[in-house]
């Protein structure tokens, strides 16, 4: 069933935002330095407490903590903070 929250799901996403971030880190707009540390260290945050429900077996705490940390990421990318392109990892403009 695709409304299943299982363990592959989780890290699945987990791995595609933790290559999202270091994408984003790396494509950093001039001038947006202070914005872009709050979301990462966000997004970081968020990534810890998925991978602490995911070792709990709360699979649902952790959908939802990768999620929130994902959604800083596009929230940066749509203010313009990061520079970046790819749309698999990304909501681009």
């Amino acid at each position: 069933m695709e409304n299943i929250i299982t363990l592959e799901k989780i890290e699945k996403y987990i791995e595609l935002t933790s290559d999202a971030l270091k994408e984003a880190r790396k494509k950093i707009i001039k001038g947006k330095e202070n914005y872009a540390k709050e979301i990462t260290d966000m997004v970081s945050n968020y990534l810890s407490d998925a991978e602490h429900f995911k070792k709990k077996n709360d699979f649902v705490n952790a959908f939802a903590a990768v999620n929130y940390a994902h959604g800083w990421l596009d929230s940066g990318v749509r203010l313009d903070i990061f520079d970046v392109k790819d749309g698999k990892m990304f909501t681009v403009k």
